[in-house]
């Protein structure tokens, strides 16, 4: 199929030369007729001499020449005329040909349920339609979701890895490289050469200034494979909150532009909503890393703690008074509720304290460390009424185990490293989310009859799916669930009490230090025995 486009795309290349080449021609003929002639004598009537005949009849002769040229001007300009009206209806009839569908090859294609266009521009954009790329899809359950995968310009964090890939690692494979590179570089060509749908104002000069792969800030994208490949890129100039969004789409074909947007992130606020029972010395290690990145840094936060019981509610109080005092900081909401702790309960408490309109939530936990970055992400794939964002944490194992002993462990800030040995994507998880507070009450808020640990959070995803929200789901590298010990209650439900020794499970420790841990009787009875070996050819 390819050398038959190929051997079409060739034969009217040779029509359009033709038609060219008749074009020349014609145009030559023309300045050959308006060219006078360089001899008097050949314009007089054979025999007659120059000066027998008088002033009014070589007037009349010129002007009779004259007429005859400009008729023939006139039919050289009709012919012209007509030959670009043929021309133009030539390419036109071209561009078609060359994106109508070819029968032979697509068989499969005209004997689906649905009626595909003739057009294979117009089937192209069919597919960008049945993406979800403008609006969200139903889906039956949590796993039917296709996940992004996330990018900087130099890593990517993925979720599959198997047993050889990393989740986060440089593109080694040239295809993943050559790719990424053409998505940039299309995205950069949009940006830097709007066009009018692209809504950049003439009169603004910021929109006008060159960007470049330096401004990149994050990108992801996923595979639907009946569909075509969807990618999100986001670009801005340094110490701005103005990002230049450019969606792009690949419906297994060349890469076709859906949008060029500008997002301003400087007056959209988060409000992180913690819920909270007891663990005083984690939520005073959370409260650490809320002010270097919210306070000091960004500084569009609102903090919701709901805190449920009265043991440990003083010195919660005291930890934000201070924190308040020491960085003039009043954007705080401290709810105290005397009930049994109940995840979902405290969320949706927070929600409903929020009293100014509409906002961005961020729902967290306290024993999450998120970046600066993070924010900015939050804030960029979370859309009223459009768009719910659902981040895929990185969750840190146990210390003890990760290096040999919790005493020799580094400080908390030193083991937020991607490695497959230190952690793992919690690609199970769908707690930590960000979304508007209008889309949570539209949509129903969470199901408060659930007590306890865990399923909550799924009920909650699942109403999403089955909306016409688009989630986005991606690993986010700014994102860390830090290691705690975990306990399941004995009065949790069959589901929840499963879903939490699996959650305990996979936090202790990765596949190979488990076997170590599994096997270690057997390791040291093999060192011991190195050991005599090894002692015994000594004595000899």
């Amino acid at each position: 199929m390819p050398r038959r486009g190929l051997s079409l795309q060739g034969r009217f290349r040779w029509l359009f030369l033709g038609l060219f080449l008749l074009l020349v021609l014609l145009l030559f003929a023309y300045l050959l007729e308006c060219t006078p002639s360089a001899d008097a004598s050949l314009a007089l009537p054979p025999g007659i001499a120059g000066d027998t005949y008088g002033k009014e009849y070589y007037q009349g002769l010129l002007q009779e020449q004259e007429e005859r040229h400009l008729n023939r001007a006139a039919s050289l300009k009709r012919q012209i005329a007509q030959l670009k009206q043929e021309l133009q209806e030539m390419g036109e009839k071209l561009k078609l040909m060359q994106d109508k569908k070819e029968p032979p090859g697509v068989q499969g294609l005209t004997e689906t349920k649905d009626q595909e266009p003739g057009d294979l521009l117009e089937y192209l954009h069919s597919q960008i339609d049945k993406a979800e790329v403008n609006t969200g899809a139903r889906l039956p359950s949590e796993y039917a979701l296709v996940p992004f995968e996330s990018f900087t310009s130099s890593k990517v964090y993925q979720l599959e890895m198997g047993l050889t890939r990393h989740p986060e690692e440089k593109p080694v494979r040239k295809d993943r490289r050559d790719e990424l590179v053409e998505v940039m570089e299309a995205a950069l060509d949009i940006i830097n050469n709007p066009d009018e749908e692209d809504g950049v104002e003439e009169d603004m000069p910021m929109q006008r200034q060159t960007y470049t792969e330096g401004h990149f800030t994050e990108g992801m994208y996923r595979t639907e494979r009946d569909k075509g490949t969807l990618y999100e890129l986001f670009f801005a100039k340094e110490e701005s909150s103005s990002f230049r969004h450019v969606t792009l789409f690949r419906p297994f074909g060349p890469l076709m532009k859906v949008r060029s947007t500008s997002v301003e992130t400087s007056a959209m606020i988060i409000n992180i909503i913690v819920p909270l029972a007891g663990r005083v010395d984690t939520f005073s290690q959370f409260l650490q890393n809320f002010r270097e990145v919210c306070i000091q840094q960004d500084r569009r936060v609102h903090l919701t703690v709901v805190y449920f019981g009265p043991e440990g509610l003083q010195e919660v109080e005291s930890s934000l008074e201070k924190m308040s005092r020491e960085e003039s900081f009043s954007n705080y909401t401290l709810v105290p509720v005397d009930e049994e702790f109940s995840r979902g309960r405290g969320l949706d408490i927070g929600a409903h304290a929020w009293k100014k309109g509409d906002v961005l939530m961020f729902f967290c936990d306290v024993d999450i460390h998120f970046t600066l970055e993070f924010l900015n992400t939050c804030r960029l794939h979370a859309a009223p009424n459009k768009k719910v964002f659902y981040p895929v944490v990185f969750s840190l194992y146990n210390p003890a185990i990760v290096y040999g002993n919790a005493e020799l462990a580094p400080p908390a800030e030193l083991q937020l490293i991607h490695k497959k040995d230190a952690g793992f994507w919690r690609d199970f998880g769908f707690g930590m989310t960000c979304q508007y507070r209008s889309d949570f009450l539209n949509i129903g808020g969470f199901d408060l009859e659930v007590k306890g640990w865990g399923v909550e959070d799924v009920h909650l995803y699942r109403k999403y799916l089955r909306s016409e929200l688009i989630v986005i789901r991606t690993p986010v590298s700014g994102l860390f669930h830090l290691w705690h010990e975990k306990q399941c209650a004995d009065e949790l439900t069959p589901e929840q009490y499963r879903m939490c020794i699996q959650s305990k499970a996979m936090n202790e420790a990765s596949h190979s230090h488990l076997g170590m841990l599994v096997f270690r009787d057997e390791i040291e009875a093999h060192l011991r025995k190195q050991a005599y070996k090894t002692q015994s050819k000594s004595e000899d």
